[in-house]
Formats: structure tokens, C-alpha cells, sequence
């Protein structure tokens, strides 16, 4: 809590504060500049990014030591919700995916609204590069995985996994090599980044959701109209619409469709200005809110949660069999290929202008960066596979593909870097 208090009064007052009308600076600003409602935002992402390669690397250590008994017994720990009937047991690292990482979904569906309605993604010529560079990077390691696995039905199911970027972490090792990038290949980064979390809520909905029980679904679109109603009315309190969410959150539990779908659903219900007084944002009042909890709270349990691999019995022929490979040449080779083969030929073609002040380098960089796909990697194996050693597989796979990313990266910056000093 004193930590949570520090962000609030240390380092909140020190930043720009996005419930006013300065989140127009995600659209303007001058030239060549990162503004600094984005800044801020790009600052604290990258600063979780840090706590979560932390608590990666204690959740690795944890369960190839002498404490992986106590790590698998505290992530399996079962634990009850509900009365009666209606009690639901599951062990902690579930919770963590079911319940926390809603909130993290709230914020995706959150920081969507505030960049299609008033970002950068308001404007339609800023959008069409980074749109259709990660469509390209979605597609190209769903190709690459399918390819290791098309002879084994079994783990088929997982191709979606080496689709995401995580930006968080590709953030963090932005701010410690590519301090000499320009702003406009960090921002085509975020917004790559920002379109792969929409088209993963998208895969998710689609693809990865059980058997569906009528009842509950019919309240849940009974639900998704009253947050239609909400929005329709310009209701600006907040709590509304918290209510419904936990109303969707238990029907989509029962009724088959993941539970973070109703964290995305209420984002975008939430008006983005108060009616009565335009230079208030209910948008920006939650994600000041969330920004600090989900950064610093739940992405680091999350974190620690579910990267807990144990590799110390792992040998190559794991490592190379077709599941771990797909995944982490998915997310290294595939999300080059998607994001910068796509973006070289938009450009090349002169259908889309280059960004400003933005190198072939500078983009074949931030392309490398977006093959770090630890956290909604993750959590779609989670939903992809029901049997523990094919979790652990794909979640070896995320581990090398983006551990590759961050090494590759980090060499293409260094060397970016060499070449910019002055002879």
C-alpha cells in the first residue's frame, strides 16, 4: 500500500495528468516530440515491464530450485468463491487468469476507446501502417506455428499463441537500449502493440471459449445492453457500469466464454467525456485508476503465476519438438517477417508514407521488439490447452521466442546506436 501511495503523491504529481483536457496530446503535439499524456503512459508500461521481467525470472528460479515444491504448491493452492450451488474451487494461478486478469482487459478495452476516439489512432492516416503491419505480425507466426504443427492435431489448437505483442515488456527494453529511437518508431510500436491486443481479444472470443450454456448467455446479452443503455445515457459515474461487469463477469462464467471478455466490453461502454462537462473523461478517470494496479499488481502475479517453468529436466529434443519451436520461431522469425515485411512493402509501394524521422533500422527494430509476447502469449496457452505438459511446452516456447526478441533486439539498437555516434 505505501508503494501504491507513492505512485499517487510522488510520482502522479510529477507527470502529466490525463483526466484533463491533456489527453488531446495523444493526437498533437509537436513534431519529432512524444507528448506527454503518451509519455507518461509509455513510462509506467515500461516500468511494469521491469517488475514483470522480475518476477519472471523469481517464478523461474522458484521452480528449478529447492522451492518448487513450495512454488507448484502455492500456484495450485484451491481456492472457493460462491454460496451453496453456486460455489466455484479453483487453484490460484486460475483465479489469477479468471478474476485479475479482467482488470488488465478492463485497461486494453479502456485505452482502445481513448485512442480511436481521441488518440492517435483518431486519425486514419496514422493508423493504416501500424493496422496493417499487425495484421501482418498476427498472421505470419500463426503461419510459422501451423507449419511445426500441422502433423500433430493435439497442440493445432495453440496457434494463436506466438500472435501478441506484449508492450509492457517491449517498452522496458526500450527504455534502457533504444533511448536514441525517435518518438515515431515507439509510437508505431504502441499502436502495433495496440492492434495486437485487439485482434487477440478477437481470437480469444472466437476461438477459445467452451461449450456455451444458453441461460447465462442470454444474461449476458441482456447485460451488454444495459452497458449499451449506460453509454446511450452519457452516464459518467463509473460504478454503473462496474456493477454490470461483475453481472457479465458471472454469466460469462457460466455460460463457456472467458471471463475477461466482460473487463473488455465494460472499457468500451464507458463514455470517453462527461456530457455535462466536456473536459471531464470517465475514460481517463478509470485508466488513472487502473494504470497503476494492473502495472504493479496484477501483470506481476500474473507474471509469477504462470512463467514458473520448470526446465531442468527439459532436453534439446523438448526444446525442439514441434509445439515449444513453433512458438518461439512464431514470435522471433514471424513477427519480423509480419511486421517489418509488411511495413517494407506498404512503403516501398508508396501506399503509406514512412513515419517521421524514422530509419529502416529504427523500424526493423521496433518490428524485433514486437516478438515479445510474454503476456497474452501466455494466457492464451493457458486457454488452448487443458493438459499441463502442453502448458509448460507452449510457455517454453513464449520464454525462448521472446528471450531471442529481447537479445536480437537489444544488438540491432546497440549497433543503431554505434552507427549514429559521431565519428
Amino acid at each position: 500500500m505505501a508503494f501504491l501511495a507513492f505512485l499517487r503523491n510522488g510520482f502522479y504529481k510529477k507527470t502529466t495528468n490525463i483526466m484533463s483536457t491533456d489527453i488531446h496530446a495523444f493526437s498533437s503535439g509537436p513534431r519529432g516530440v512524444i507528448p506527454p499524456a503518451l509519455r507518461r503512459f509509455m513510462f509506467m508500461e515500461s516500468s511494469s515491464g521491469l517488475v514483470m521481467i522480475f518476477c519472471t525470472l523469481l517464478a523461474l528460479i522458484a521452480a528449478n530450485s529447492a522451492m518448487s515444491h513450495w512454488y507448484k504448491e502455492l500456484v495450485n493452492i484451491p481456492i472457493s468463491f460462491g454460496l451453496g450451488d453456486m460455489r466455484a474451487t479453483e487453484p490460484l494461478k486460475d483465479w489469477v487468469k479468471d478474476i485479475l486478469m479482467v482488470f488488465f482487459f478492463l485497461m486494453i478495452g479502456l485505452e482502445l476507446k481513448r485512442e480511436v476516439k481521441e488518440g492517435f489512432l483518431a486519425k486514419r492516416d496514422q493508423i493504416l501502417l501500424p493496422l496493417i503491419a499487425a495484421a501482418g505480425g498476427m498472421a505470419a507466426p500463426a503461419i510459422i506455428f501451423l507449419g511445426f504443427n500441422a502433423a500433430h492435431p493435439e497442440t493445432l489448437h495453440g496457434w494463436a499463441i506466438p500472435a501478441a505483442t506484449d508492450i509492457a515488456f517491449a517498452l522496458a527494453i526500450l527504455s534502457i537500449f533504444g533511448k536514441r529511437l525517435p518518438p515515431a518508431a515507439k509510437v508505431f510500436l504502441l499502436a502495433v502493440a495496440i492492434f495486437d491486443d485487439l485482434g487477440a481479444i478477437l481470437i480469444i472470443a472466437l476461438f477459445y471459449n467452451a461449450g456455451l450454456t444458453a441461460l447465462p448467455l442470454l444474461l449476458a446479452l441482456a447485460g451488454m445492453g444495459v452497458l449499451y443503455l449506460l453509454n446511450r445515457a452519457h452516464v459518467s459515474t463509473l460504478a454503473p457500469y462496474m456493477l454490470v461487469g461483475i453481472f457479465l463477469w458471472a454469466c460469462f462464467y457460466q455460460a463457456g466464454i472467458h471471463t475477461t471478455m466482460a473487463g473488455v466490453l465494460v472499457g468500451f461502454a464507458v463514455p470517453m467525456r462527461d456530457a455535462e462537462n466536456p473536459h471531464q473523461s470517465p475514460v481517463a478517470r478509470a485508466l488513472y485508476f487502473l494504470l497503476p494496479w494492473v502495472s504493479f499488481f496484477v501483470l506481476p502475479i500474473f507474471a509469477f503465476t504462470a512463467a514458473g517453468v520448470n526446465i531442468q529436466h527439459i532436453g534439446m529434443a523438448e526444446i525442439l519438438a514441434p509445439l515449444p519451436l513453433g512458438v518461439a520461431l512464431g514470435l522471433f522469425i514471424g513477427k519480423q517477417i509480419g511486421v517489418f515485411g509488411t511495413s517494407f512493402l506498404l512503403i516501398k509501394t508508396r501506399l503509406i508514407a514512412m513515419p517521421e524521422q524514422t530509419s529502416w533500422g529504427d523500424l526493423y527494430a521496433v518490428s524485433i521488439l514486437a516478438g515479445i509476447g510474454f503476456t497474452m502469449s501466455l494466457f492464451i496457452s493457458l486457454l488452448a490447452y487443458e493438459d499441463e505438459h502442453l502448458q509448460e511446452m507452449a510457455k517454453l516456447g513464449v520464454l525462448f521466442g521472446s528471450a531471442l526478441a529481447i537479445l536480437w533486439g537489444v544488438v540491432v539498437m546497440r549497433f543503431l546506436r554505434l552507427r549514429h555516434q559521431p565519428q
